[in-house]
């Protein structure tokens, strides 16, 4: 019988940006409540920060289901107290799960009423999904995210940008060709464009941050 551990899937670029995510978040995170990862991936971000982020609660999601059944393996082998299982979520669908009424008495392991939702996290999608994906992440945030002047909602992005037009490295204009020839729907997005869309549905554009390997932490919060 095969193990749960033999779905575990690698990236080998979370070893390298997971410290330095870890420390933007600790520091732009709100402090309690649920952070839902959008677009999970392999779970290694997922097992990592979630117990370094207590006592916040850690919620992964992916579309696909190989990604999930990764998600859950790992996870089996790197419990955490706040660490719950994968939900299916595509980012760019008009309602999502979490949305849905009566969807935390589904959720046994969480109680959204208690934990809600006060953090969306994004690591490594728009650049590898059609613009479609970043508009959608862009209006659940709004949707979901608290707006106060006290306790207002972040949504933090990962990953490589265009800025001013111009690529910010080589290695990022190679990375972006090679996006494209996979699927003309990809490519590394032009900040402004990102930061234009999250304006469009009540988002601020709060930081952003350099990262290894030419990436950025971009943050925004929900502003009333």
């Amino acid at each position: 019988m095969p193990t749960p551990c033999d779905a575990r899937r690698y990236a080998p670029a979370t070893d390298r940006n997971r410290e330095p995510i870890l420390a933007v978040l600790q520091r732009v995170l709100p402090p309690t409540g649920t952070v839902l990862e959008i677009s999970s991936g392999t779970g290694e971000h997922a097992i990592f920060l979630a117990p370094r982020l207590l006592p916040r609660q850690w919620l992964p999601s992916d579309l696909s289901a190989e990604a999930r059944a990764s998600i859950a393996a790992w996870s089996a082998i790197a419990p955490a107290e706040n660490l719950h299982p994968p939900l299916a979520i595509d980012a760019a669908a008009p309602q999502w799960p979490v949305e849905s009424q009566g969807f935390g008495d589904s959720l046994p392991t969480l109680d959204l009423r208690r934990h809600p939702i006060t953090a969306l996290v994004n690591i490594n999608m728009i650049h590898i999904s059609p613009w479609a994906a970043c508009r959608g992440l862009m209006a659940a945030a709004g949707r979901i995210l608290p707006r106060s002047v006290l306790h207002s909602g972040v949504l933090y992005l990962y990953g490589p940008y265009r800025q001013n037009g111009q690529h910010t490295a080589p290695s990022n204009a190679a990375f972006d060709a090679s996006l494209r020839a996979q699927n003309p729907q990809w490519g590394v997005r032009d900040l402004e464009a990102v930061v234009a869309a999250a304006g469009a549905e009540g988002l601020v554009l709060v930081e952003t941050v350099a990262m290894p390997a030419n990436n950025l932490s971009v943050v925004f919060r929900a502003i009333a």
